[in-house]
């Protein structure tokens, strides 16, 4: 029987995606291999977000490929938004690449597999105004926490980003559709879901998700993202529902009086910002103001004071100068973020600002990117220290990556526990624990 592995670069949606194909090989009669070294078929999940992702997975398709000498009948595949965005030209870039499938047609993993195997190079690519393909609902045994994609694709357009380009107009999943996968997920064992969209809070917004049959809401929601959430919480079995990511104008009475009022809405929220200058948001397009964002995060603190708030960073824009900088330092500092992911810019081939002068200088990018690293330690380590002597309903997910000997789970606000475990405790198991300690972006506990 022939083994495959995946690697997978980049978002959730991408590890969403090669579960999915790993279903669909498991079916046709694959089977997982132990570890890459003894697969026979190996496929890069691939991510075009930035330049450094893109470099990864060409560098690892140029290792896997070379390797051919020394495995002549292994597979090499490629899928996701790399192989969308360069198409045909691929397989000059990774000439002895055997196939690539680009977004949204996940499910001819198989044919390509095969054709592969008969000695074909193949490319699948769908073109991105197509419905996409449907989420299988699968988990591996034991798994007790899984994504489901509601919504693909970004309509929003902003001056740096290629999303669009490689993963099309949004489109979001019927309600139904969903809900039922989630009533699958959870007979699986599954106990926290985490519901995946690119734009997540304009589910439904712009494709009709629910239909004059669907129930009204119980608790009057009206807008569709608000509905969908309070209907999977209704499902039996699910305990924690997560989403990611958001956006500034999603944050609305609606979405704030769930997050208050729903105890199995996680306590935590991916924001998004960018920069903290209304300038530089205006030429990354992304709709909003400064004060607008902390006017957000100050509604959501406001009415769920408890709530974790993190974000995404970019350095170094065109045109970002000093002052900039010092209001995105400001805004962190005002907006209390849990945590921060913070990336230099780097321009994406298709997109406006790619077309800008790239003229922030890559040493001041670095600079800028260890300040506000530096910034958030601070910020994370206080905000953390608050925790101490709290106890904190866990959600225990096994032995710790970097100590064996401990165990780690997550919060509602998805934040780290580090903890002894109790004997019979198993993952998947919730277990209310002390804060003793906390560190940046981790907590301790007894």
């Amino acid at each position: 029987m022939l083994t495959f592995a995946f690697h997978t670069y980049g978002c959730q949606m991408n590890v969403r995606e090669s579960e999915a194909a790993a279903h669909a090989l498991l079916d046709a009669g694959f089977a997982l291999a132990p570890n890459e070294e003894l697969a026979d078929i190996i496929i890069v999940n691939s991510c075009s977000v930035r330049g450094k992702a893109e470099d990864k997975a060409l560098g690892k398709l140029g290792l896997l490929c070379s390797r051919k000498r020394e495995h002549p009948n292994r597979i090499v595949g490629l899928m996701g938004c790399m192989a969308q965005r360069l198409g045909e030209s691929i397989f000059q870039r990774v000439p002895r690449l055997d196939f690539a499938i680009g977004t949204r047609c996940t499910e001819r993993i198989v044919q390509a597999v095969n054709a592969a195997l008969a000695g074909k190079q193949t490319l699948a690519l769908r073109a991105l105004h197509e419905r996409p393909d449907a989420s299988s609902g699968h988990v591996v045994d034991g798994q007790f926490s899984a994504y489901v994609t509601i919504l693909l694709g970004c309509n929003r357009r902003c001056t740096y980003c290629i999303v669009p380009d490689v993963r099309g107009n949004e489109w979001s999943r019927p309600a139904r559709e969903v809900i039922a996968e989630v009533r699958v997920l959870s007979k699986q064992g599954v106990k926290e879901v985490t519901l995946l969209g690119q734009s997540i809070m304009n589910y439904g917004l712009r494709t009709p998700v629910f239909t004059n049959d669907d129930p009204p809401s119980p608790g009057g929601y009206v807008l569709p993202f608000p509905r969908l959430l309070e209907a999977i919480a209704a499902i039996p079995g699910i305990e924690r529902i997560r989403f990611t990511s958001g956006h500034p104008a999603g944050v609305t009475p609606e979405l704030i009086r769930l997050f208050a009022e729903e105890p199995k809405l996680c306590k935590h929220l991916h924001l998004p910002v960018q920069s903290g200058s209304t300038r530089v948001l205006s030429r990354m397009r992304r709709g909003y103001t400064r004060d607008g964002y902390l006017e957000a995060v100050a509604r959501l603190r406001h009415a769920v004071p408890e709530i974790a708030i993190t974000t995404d960073i970019i350095v170094g824009f065109p045109g970002e100068t000093e002052s900039d900088f010092q209001e995105t330092r400001s805004l962190m500092n005002a907006a209390e973020f849990d945590n921060a992911f913070i990336f230099k810019y780097s321009p994406r081939p298709g997109t406006v600002s790619a077309t800008w002068e790239d003229d922030v200088s890559e040493e001041e990018k670095s600079r800028r990117n260890q300040i506000l690293l530096d910034d958030q330690d601070v910020r994370g380590a206080f905000r953390n220290q608050q925790l101490i002597g709290s106890s904190q309903r866990v959600l225990a997910e096994g032995p710790s990556l970097r100590n064996k000997s401990k165990w780690s789970g997550r919060t509602s606000s998805n934040k780290i526990v580090i903890f002894t475990a109790p004997k019979g405790l198993q993952s998947g198991d919730f277990i209310d624990l002390t804060i003793v300690r906390a560190a940046p972006q981790t907590l301790y506990a007894d």
